[in-house]
């Protein structure tokens, strides 16, 4: 006996979904990496600390993690100035590669859940 299936394939759609999830999961690896980093950026008088916003762009599906300020990327780069105990510079580089695991596991996860 013979069984017939019918499969229909919206490919269209399942790109657009798993494009949405993909930024969705951007975004929220970004939102994770600008958490760590909120925990390390030079602290004086917490400006630069409340500069720092995570963005995506849906068309090329890339994220940035960033801080505004006229001196943010001097504390970033600037390995001899001194901090206070916990703080430091390279706040955004060594964030994000310490959750370069994290990062991906976030963005797949969105991934998997649109592909369910």
């Amino acid at each position: 006996m013979a069984q017939r299936f019918r499969l229909d394939f919206n490919g269209a759609g399942i790109e657009r979904n798993v494009r949405d999830a993909a930024a969705r999961g951007l975004l929220l690896a970004a939102e994770h990496v600008l958490a760590e980093a909120q925990d390390v950026v030079p602290l004086d008088e917490g400006y630069l600390q409340s500069t720092g916003t995570a963005s995506v762009d849906d068309g090329d599906l890339t994220a940035a993690v960033s801080f505004d300020g006229p001196y943010a990327v001097r504390q970033h780069e600037e390995l001899d100035w001194r901090h206070a105990p916990g703080r430091q510079a390279k706040y955004l580089e060594q964030p994000l590669n310490a959750n370069r695991g994290p990062v991906q596991r976030i963005i797949a996860a969105e991934v998997r859940r649109a592909l369910q």
